[in-house]
């Protein structure tokens, strides 16, 4: 491979934000994976169960009750470890799920030695339970279910606001518009409509002119109704519309 074509290769290996790319595991190593989680939760659950019953037994429980402690402790230090995963450094409730993971894990871890000492002799019941043991197991309970409920009251969903995180915003659809075209020629402007002129009103010496007549037949023309003016002007008199006006052949 010549240099030139290689140096793409290399900008891409070099670029931030790129993940080289891998083989992918082979189908029975993936599937070992999925099974063999949940299949190991389940011996861990079953090989400890025995040994914090006993303890359980010892410290006065009846046979029943007994195995509450097994469940208790399985599934306080399975929701501990979840949460103190979940919950980031910083935000509320995570050194608290740290501690209670770690103290699930310590209580499940010692139960399990305590009780096979008791089993191989190295520890005795008889004639009674030590003291300690009766104490220590049977406060469990109780401070578990406190910091169970502590965990549930400060959820992973305030945790995170309180680590100032912005909320997702789900980015809308950018729609392309039109592109907008500019007219460089000048705009013919709307053509204007001319004002109407009022007719104009005629006076009677003007009526009279236009008739032929004296100023005194237009009165009498007015008197017997023959013309009608269309407004008084307190200057010039009546004045007549030229289009009410009667035709020209009219006489006195």
């Amino acid at each position: 491979m010549a240099v030139r074509d290689r140096i793409p290769l290399l900008k891409r290996r070099d670029t931030p934000g790129t993940t080289p790319a891998h083989p992918r595991s082979p189908w029975w190593a993936r599937a070992f994976v999925r099974t063999g989680q949940p299949l190991a939760v389940v011996v861990v659950m079953a090989m400890c169960a025995p040994g914090e019953h006993h303890l359980a037994r010892l410290a006065g429980w009846d046979d029943r009750l007994a195995w509450g402690m097994a469940a208790l402790l399985a599934g306080y230090a399975g929701m501990a470890a979840f949460l103190a995963g979940e919950r980031r450094t910083g935000t509320p409730g995570h050194w608290t799920a740290v501690i209670g993971a770690g103290l699930a894990l310590a209580l499940a871890m010692a139960a399990q030695p305590v009780s096979h000492m008791f089993v191989t002799g190295w520890l005795s019941a008889e004639p009674r339970t030590p003291l300690w043991l009766v104490i220590v197991v049977s406060c469990v309970p109780a401070p578990v279910l406190g910091h169970i409920l502590h965990l549930a009251a400060v959820p992973v969903v305030a945790a995170a606001r309180a680590q100032g995180e912005q909320p997702i915003v789900q980015a809308e659809p950018v729609v392309e518009q039109p592109p907008v075209t500019v007219s460089l020629t000048k705009a013919q402007p709307e053509p204007r409509e001319q004002p109407t002129e009022s007719p104009r009103f005629l006076t009677t010496r003007e009526v009279a002119d236009r008739y032929g007549v004296s100023m005194s037949a237009v009165g009498n023309w007015k008197t017997r109704g023959k013309i009608r003016p269309a407004m008084a002007d307190p200057a010039a008199g009546n004045m007549y519309d030229p289009e009410h006006l009667p035709p020209l052949s009219v006489s006195a």
